[in-house]
């Protein structure tokens, strides 16, 4: 896998850092990652489909990874919509491409693809696009009293690499880095992500509605979900039942970072879609 070349991409008036893979004359891939990740979590997934002659990019979302200082608009829509308005101005550039998003990630992609059908030629939610926080907390308070990431009191950058290999021992040795740059290597360990910028994001996922959006998603969708997984099964049936042209791809007992743990299963399926 050759190593991607750090770009910038316009996305409306910002530009955002980004992973890029040249490919070939194959459909273009865009990958976005989920809530307090980073794109180099796709990075496996992205190699193996620039093997395959597609260009890729990876993108950072703002306040994410190499996109951390990139600022959020005064007044916005929230940080969920506006991921979405700065993607479209991503896919803007890349011709149509196959969209997939993780996570919150997902819930992003499928805002866009509901709002710009013009710009989105397949789109793989992986673990996410169907997360109703609404659902299970009735405020954004209350969801935060459970959501709200934890304190790493002191912890060494080693000391948690430790903990992750523990956890993932069937990840790769450049998942468990790409996981890591999530933090500033500084010691003891601080997110990029900030805290205030965490909380605003989870608030504005209490306020999405994807199944709202269903209805709208014109192109093929794939859901590969890592069941029970995020949101249970009951909502990965509801929008496999709902998008208009949706197939679903089980990962029984898988981790919720599906890219991490099997990329090849997941890039071959994303570059399905193309």
């Amino acid at each position: 896998m050759g190593l991607p070349e750090i770009i910038g991409v316009a996305a409306g008036a910002v530009t955002l850092s980004a992973r890029s893979w040249p490919g070939g004359g194959a459909r273009p891939v865009l990958l976005v990652h989920g809530l307090s990740s980073n794109a180099r979590l796709w990075d496996e997934v992205a190699g193996r489909l620039a093997a395959d002659e597609h260009p890729v990019v990876a993108v950072d979302l703002r306040g994410h990874g190499a996109s951390a200082d990139v600022p959020d608009p005064d007044g916005g829509p929230g940080p969920t919509l506006q991921a979405a308005l700065d993607l479209a101005g991503v896919c803007a550039g890349l011709g149509e491409p196959v969209v997939a998003g993780q996570s919150w990630g997902g819930n992003v992609v499928l805002q866009l693809a509901a709002d710009r059908p013009d710009l989105v030629h397949g789109l793989a939610l992986v673990d996410g696009g169907w997360l109703h926080l609404a659902d299970r907390w009735p405020t954004a308070e209350a969801a935060w009293e459970v959501l709200a990431p934890p304190d790493f009191d002191g912890l060494k950058l080693g000391d948690l690499r430790e903990r992750l290999v523990g956890m993932h021992q069937d990840w790769s040795s450049a998942a468990i880095d790409a996981t890591l740059a999530n933090l500033h290597p500084d010691d003891p360990v601080r997110p990029r992500l900030t805290r205030g910028r965490h909380r605003a994001i989870v608030t504005s996922m209490v306020e999405h509605r994807p199944r709202d959006l269903y209805p709208r998603v014109t192109c093929r969708t794939l859901l590969l979900a890592a069941l029970p997984g995020a949101g249970g099964r009951a909502l990965v049936d509801e929008a496999a039942a709902a998008l208009p042209s949706a197939e679903l791809v089980e990962f029984p007992g898988a981790d919720h970072d599906l890219h991490a743990q099997h990329p090849d299963r997941v890039a071959a399926l994303i570059g399905g879609l193309a």
